[in-house]
């Protein structure tokens, strides 16, 4: 189950990538609040390594909205290019 779980949240930020900006944003934070409950349950049920190796995928997918979230965290101004 985990397995399903896991392919689909990929399809699904494949499918909203591919969305117009402007309706990335829901989705897309949806996706990635869902992500860390996800890492939980590989770490759970994999160990380790399975678990790193999706954090750096959704750090790698995620990078510029974790990006902005942690300036926005860190209360420093957020420069927009």
């Amino acid at each position: 189950m985990l397995l399903w779980l896991s392919i689909g949240w990929v399809f699904a930020s494949a499918v909203v990538a591919m969305l117009p900006l402007r309706l990335q944003y829901v989705p897309g934070v949806a996706l990635l609040g869902a992500a860390p409950v996800l890492l939980i349950f590989i770490a759970h049920e994999y160990g380790f390594w399975p678990v790193a190796a999706a954090v750096l995928a959704v750090v790698s997918m995620y990078r510029n909205p974790l990006r902005y979230f942690w300036t926005r965290l860190s209360r420093q101004k957020v420069e927009t290019t």
